[in-house]
């Protein structure tokens, strides 16, 4: 009697001094069935019994039309057949095949005709909870498209699973794009459109799949801004695109990382929000200005590209030159004055009165037009320091001669210019003119040359005897009529 015959008890005999009844062999038990199982494996006659919920890779056996035949290593083939096989997409089951290989679900391990009931569609459904774990666990972002939404937000597949994108999660740059009050209207637009997503909440029982594309693209960010600082240098001029703007500036992204365009960097011009001047989505000319490698931050700057009108309309100005201005602002500290359309200085408090004062308001009111010294010009800080103190103050007093001089001599440089254009305008004859008047004066000089005795007799009498006559005469000076010494002959400055 071999193995198997004493296990399964053929073979043996009944005994003949029992009863009939007594013999008849009972179902197996449970414990029985597994104590069979048991034996069976140990002598190497083992079967791999499917159990419910269990994931097995098959080979498929069989194609039929109603039915598809798996085989997962039992004594027969599991079954796909029903609803299950309608629900397989057409070109995944156009593309089985006898021998291949696919991932099933076990159903029921042995139903009421002993068949094994597989699903293709939960095996994979299975396989991609898993994957959904794994990319949970590692923070790797996966690419996808857009297949639907809902008031909420957008929904992206991953693999068989649907994911959900809250509006929360999304990005900046396509919220930005939003339009509209109902869902149509805001996400409608955007089925279809690729996007990177990762995995923040995983919850089979639920059937709940959270995912999230800011995530996914801040770690996108994060390793391109890693290689872009490796390669970026203050002063470096890059073309860049607004992604978002916010109370204190505007983030340029520039070859896959953001930057900050601080608000004071924007443009020269004083502006309450970046809103004024940018928009997201424009395309933008950027200069680095600073570069933080430690904390990973770009500091760029848009108005450095072109040039401060500031430091154009204080070309003409200088340090103690007297201007007129408009009183536009009080405050504490002082007085602001308009110079010019979009100039502006400031009056200390110190540098408004002669008096003491505590508030400028005590001297000078909004409106007021008034004499200024410009007293510090400081193109780093754009700043214009003016006084009204100084206007008269001696200190300044050969300045204001110089000053007012060079005003002279240049109006009469411009008197002379516009007398000699004049008469040339009229006779027509720019060049001819003033040539015949010069030619014409030496020629009457040699004609009184020529006929001295006419002219001459009594003109050389005359001047001796003027000459001759108050040497004896002449008055003896007094004291108030000598030349006063030359160290008290007040200096007269002849510089221009």
């Amino acid at each position: 009697m071999d193995t198997f015959d004493a296990i399964t008890g053929q073979g043996v005999q009944p005994d003949s001094s029992q009863p009939v009844e007594t013999q008849a062999i009972d179902p197996p038990n449970h414990n029985e069935q597994t104590s069979m199982e048991s034996l069976l494996e140990e002598e190497g006659l083992g079967i791999d019994f499917p159990k419910q919920g269990e994931i097995r890779t098959g080979v498929i056996a069989t194609l039929g039309e109603n039915e598809i035949l798996v085989s997962v290593g039992t004594k027969s083939e599991g079954i796909i057949a029903g609803k299950e096989l309608e629900s397989i997409p057409s070109e995944e089951r156009d593309a089985f095949h006898v021998g291949l290989e696919i991932p099933v679900y076990v159903v029921t391990p042995e139903d009421q005709n002993g068949n094994v009931v597989l699903s293709y569609l939960r095996a994979r459904e299975q396989r991609d909870w898993e994957e959904a774990d794994t990319l949970k666990a590692s923070g790797d972002a996966f690419d996808s498209k857009i297949i639907g939404y809902n008031k909420g937000g957008l929904l992206v597949p991953l693999g068989r699973l649907r994911g959900f994108v809250p509006a929360s999660q999304i990005s900046m740059v396509r919220r930005a794009s939003l339009t509209g009050d109902t869902p149509e209207q805001r996400w409608g637009k955007m089925v279809g459109e690729e996007i990177s997503t990762t995995v923040i909440e995983v919850d089979r029982e639920r059937r709940r799949l959270i995912l999230s594309e800011r995530q996914a693209l801040q770690e996108t960010r994060e390793t391109l801004k890693d290689r872009l600082l490796d390669g970026l240098d203050e002063g470096d001029v890059r073309v860049g695109r607004v992604t978002s703007v916010a109370d204190f500036g505007a983030f340029v992204n520039i070859d896959g990382a953001d930057g900050l365009v601080h608000l004071s960097e924007i443009s020269w011009d004083r502006i309450q929000h970046p809103s004024q001047v940018l928009r997201v989505g424009q395309e933008v000319n950027v200069r680095v200005i600073s570069i933080d490698r430690e904390r990973k931050r770009i500091g760029l700057s848009i108005r450095q590209l072109e040039k401060d009108p500031w430091l154009q309309k204080v070309e003409s100005l200088r340090e103690g030159q007297l201007v007129q201005g408009v009183i536009t602002h009080l405050t504490k500290f002082g007085a602001f004055a308009r110079l010019d359309e979009n100039l502006e200085g400031l009056i200390h408090v110190s540098e408004i009165s002669e008096q003491r004062i505590n508030h400028p308001k005590e001297a000078v009111k909004e409106g007021e037009t008034v004499t200024l010294r410009i007293i510090k010009i400081d193109p780093e800080r754009r700043r214009i320091g003016l006084s009204m103190r100084k206007v008269d103050s001696p200190a300044y007093a050969d300045l204001d001669w110089k000053m007012a001089l060079a005003e002279e001599v240049g109006d009469a440089k411009d008197g002379e210019k516009k007398e000699v254009s004049a008469p040339m305008e009229e006779a027509g004859e720019v060049e001819e003119s003033p040539v015949k008047e010069e030619l014409q004066a030496p020629d009457e000089v040699v004609d009184t040359t020529e006929n001295p005795e006419e002219e001459e007799p009594q003109a050389p009498d005359e001047v001796v005897d003027t000459t001759e006559g108050p040497e004896e005469e002449e008055p003896v000076p007094s004291d108030e009529d000598k030349e006063p010494p030359l160290d008290t002959v007040p200096e007269v400055s002849t510089e221009a």
